[in-house]
């Protein structure tokens, strides 16, 4: 598996092309929430994404990182999303984890807030994030703020 950091201008047409297909099947179609997907932010978003050596155009998980300021006053990660073929391989905990590292790494600081799906809370929290807050709903979906300092 190779891990991918990339900046819009960066991708080419097929990794985005695969990006917004595995967001799509598991945000849209898989959560069954019909909301809209592609928004501006992932022109000035940074792209997270792992894949396996053997297909490097399929993406098996991703997400999407955004310097502070750009998203919430902290750094953010977001669209965390790991391929269903790939799924129960802790697959998730190493793709937060080097999300994480890549943050501090561009960015150079620890603060980062996500907007977490709160059936998720405790996958989170074993990442060092802490809840903010009330939950919230987005897109029909109950979310909570959660942050990591």
């Amino acid at each position: 598996m190779q891990w991918k950091t990339k900046t819009f201008e960066n991708l080419s047409l097929n990794e985005f092309h695969n990006i917004l297909q595995l967001r799509v099947n598991v945000f849209v179609v898989e959560q069954n929430c019909p909301y809209p997907e592609l928004d501006e932010k992932d022109k000035f978003a940074w792209h997270f994404f792992a894949v396996p050596e053997e297909d490097p155009e399929k993406i098996i998980a991703y997400t999407r990182i955004f310097k502070p300021g750009d998203y919430y006053e902290q750094a953010a990660i977001g669209r965390v999303v790991v391929n269903p073929e790939f799924r129960g391989k802790d697959l998730g905990h190493e793709l937060i984890k080097k999300s994480i590292e890549t943050v501090e790494s561009l960015f150079k600081t620890k603060e980062i807030k996500i907007g977490a799906q709160t059936y998720l809370k405790d996958f989170y929290e074993s990442h060092g994030f802490n809840q903010m807050g009330e939950a919230y709903l987005e897109d029909g979906i109950p979310h909570i703020h959660m942050i990591r300092k």
